[in-house]
């Protein structure tokens, strides 16, 4: 933790979540309009959920247990999306090269993600 962290919004780990979202609100644009209500919605939803966990554990920090539960949850939406990228990619909406894209970037917020849990008691709030 060498920079300052002052908001969720200056994690590292918070900043690729939305560029993964971002990504996908882009790619799932071009979806046959039939997925509109199925797996574009559900992709977009979980890839969002991840941020929003990530913002909630934030304000979590004075409670360890809390804290952890949130960042369990944007782990597990992470992984939820990856589902949806390979249903994408089996679908052919996706090509192999943006699956494996995709599903690095998951790899990378899960790990992440993983690290600030284990390192937990580092970020919490201390109390006065």
């Amino acid at each position: 933790m060498g920079e300052k962290i002052a908001s969720y919004k200056d994690l590292r780990v918070y900043q690729n979540a939305m560029a993964a979202a971002m990504e996908i609100f882009q790619l799932s644009k071009s979806f046959p309009p039939e997925e509109k209500y199925s797996l574009v919605d559900q992709m977009r939803r979980s890839a969002r959920s991840v941020c929003a966990n990530i913002a909630e554990a934030w304000r979590k920090r004075r409670y360890k247990a809390a804290f952890v539960a949130k960042l369990s949850d944007a782990e597990s939406e992470a992984c939820e999306t990856q589902v949806w990228i390979e249903f994408a990619n089996r679908c052919n909406y996706f090509n192999v090269e943006t699956m494996e894209k995709l599903d690095n970037m998951y790899n990378h917020i899960i790990a992440q993600l993983v690290k600030v849990i284990d390192e937990a008691d580092k970020w919490l709030i201390k109390k006065k």
